[in-house]
């Protein structure tokens, strides 16, 4: 007679779905779970938290377009998990989330962290199950995998109750259930496309956007393809960039401002008209503005801003078809144009301040002088991990990136704390290739202070991550070492030290030390390149470079203010 335990049900369907991680923190009741998934050919990768846990594995999902599991504990062990979730859903990125619960005997009896998980989850995800029975386990994994890269990719949630987990069933008792196959393409209405496509050549000042939906769709090529036939300018959303790189010819992120505001046509692909865009409205955008929304999900469309015209489905799939109309009808954007000119100038303007800006030899360190020169030693084809506020807002426009899914930051939740998680994830990923790409992971000191004894767990696992610290003491800003010290005379530092400061000088680049990593203290450019190329060229364990920069650097002078509150 052929047994089997809840425990192996769930790895083995989760490894039948082509789930291939999992990150989570084992106990009572999944140590089991975590187990069978490395017998069922499953990499499980033991985090310090659930949150970064699950950011992690949210990761894999959007990095590889299927989901990465995260494996819980029952009660606060899943409620960690539930900023990772919320920030899945946000992200439409696709994961599922794996928790263990009380016994079914002991329900409402005061269990062991007994929590209505099922309940919980449901606000954080697309799908929210426990199965009924042993039996059952392959079938609502499968659904439950299904779900999350189906339609809107997401989180979903499957609880396993402590004692399914060594309970037994004979095999041949089991329900059986398939691999469920890569999401169905659908294509936009031909006449849509037409309409499309009108709307575009009668434009005078048109630009296209390109957000993290057509990195998830895997468009890159039909897009570059798109992009040049048509000799149309592009902005990228922050993970959206990559999908084209940076460098290319058309690509207009240093006029972004300008590119928005006197764009009379904007075709969306697979971006979002919410705060990240400023809800496609006034003062950022013309007020008469068409929209050509290209989107897999069809309540998106018209949101904020009455779509033009609405092409319903797979971004690739959708640009393709426009493509063919191009070819159709032979027509191209000129180059020669005012709104190329206009949008050139800006670009050159830019450049120009924050060259000079970069090129200040005054120390401490700006951060257009640090990212200068991270950016003339990264490798082209490393994976980007960046988050915090000035430290991410500038690196996202010094920082480079030439390949798609190859920038992973704090996205459409706008969260903190998700780098380290996304840094191991993505190493993970690298470390299976023939030749693995390089993981840069930038860090605010206040950002990397959520996860930062996921330090650990690279050097546990020997995952190559360089983590840069660009350090100014605080959140947004911080004070020196010396006004500390007087601030300290002052009285109780609860009282009188600003919200917003940390400890100066913190030495971060010493956690990585203590567990076995590199770590490296950087006061001037010279240290800098020095630390930066001795960790790239070490491929045995992760680095950290605590960059030391002057606590009151700021961004360059903006048109508007980041975050659009007029419209709220």
């Amino acid at each position: 007679m052929d047994e089997v335990t809840g425990a192996q049900l769930v790895a083995e369907s989760l490894k039948t779905q082509k789930v291939e991680y999992m990150f989570g923190i084992v106990g009572v009741p999944v140590i089991e779970v975590a187990m069978a998934a490395q017998a069922a050919g499953i990499k499980y990768v033991g985090m310090r938290n659930e949150q970064a846990a699950c950011y992690a594995a949210s990761a894999v999902g959007y990095i590889t377009g299927r989901p990465g599991a995260c494996l819980v504990v029952s009660g606060p062990g899943l409620i960690h998990a539930l900023g990772g979730m919320a920030n899945a859903n946000m992200n439409c990125w696709p994961v599922i989330v794996i928790g263990g619960s009380s016994d079914r005997n002991q329900e409402t009896a005061g269990a062991f962290q007994e929590f209505p998980q099922v309940e919980a989850c449901r606000l954080y995800s697309k799908f929210s199950a426990r199965p009924s029975s042993l039996e059952a386990i392959p079938s609502v994994v499968e659904k439950a995998v299904r779900t999350s890269i189906y339609g809107r990719p997401g989180a979903v949630y499957v609880d396993i109750a402590g004692d399914m987990v060594n309970a037994k069933v004979e095999r041949n008792k089991v329900r059986e259930a398939f691999c469920c196959p890569p999401p169905p393409v659908s294509l936009a209405a031909t006449a849509a496309v037409k309409e499309a496509l009108s709307v575009l050549t009668a434009a005078k000042t048109p630009l296209v956007v390109i957000g993290k939906g057509a990195a998830y769709s895997r468009a890159e090529d039909a897009v570059r393809e798109f992009v040049e036939e048509t000799g149309l300018p592009f902005l990228p959303t922050p993970m959206g960039k990559g999908v084209l790189p940076d460098d290319h010819p058309n690509c207009v992120a240093a006029a972004r401002s300008r590119a928005l505001l006197q764009a009379d046509v904007v075709l969306l692909l697979g971006a979002r008209l919410n705060w990240m865009l400023h809800f496609g409205l006034p003062p950022r955008f013309n007020p008469h503005v068409k929209i050509i929304q290209v989107d897999l999900c069809a309540e998106e469309m018209g949101n904020n801003v009455k779509a033009g015209v609405s092409l319903l489905g797979d971004i690739s799939a959708v640009v393709t078809q426009l493509l063919l109309c191009v070819h159709k009808d032979g027509w191209k954007y000129p180059s020669n144009t005012e709104w190329w000119s206009t949008l050139s100038e800006k670009i050159a303007a830019n450049a120009k301040i924050s060259k000079a800006l970069a090129l200040k030899g005054t120390l401490p360190m700006n951060y257009y002088t640090v990212f200068h020169h991270i950016s003339q030693l990264l490798p082209y084809d490393c994976i980007i991990v960046s988050e915090g506020a000035n430290t991410m807002d500038i690196g996202r426009t010094m920082l480079n990136n030439y390949l798609p899914r190859h920038r992973l930051d704090a996205g459409t939740f706008g969260t903190m704390g998700v780098g380290l998680g996304f840094a191991i994830a993505a190493a993970a990923v690298e470390r299976t290739k023939t030749k693995p790409q390089r993981v840069i992971c930038v860090e605010g000191d206040s950002a990397f202070g959520f996860s930062g004894m996921e330090v650990e767990t690279m050097c546990r696992y020997n995952l190559p991550v360089i983590i840069i610290v660009v350090n100014n003491n605080g959140i947004y800003s911080g004070v020196d070492s010396d006004t500390w010290k007087e601030m300290a005379k002052m009285g109780d530092l609860t009282s009188v030290a600003p919200p917003v400061s940390l400890l100066p000088e913190a030495r971060y680049d010493e956690v990585m030390t203590a567990f076995g990593g590199r770590g490296f203290l950087v006061r001037t450019a010279e240290e800098l390149r020095d630390a930066l190329q001795l960790s790239l060229d070490d491929w045995e364990r992760p680095s950290l470079l605590n960059v030391l920069i002057d606590p009151s650097s700021d961004r360059k002078q903006q048109e508007f203010p980041w975050l659009t509150r007029s419209n709220l």
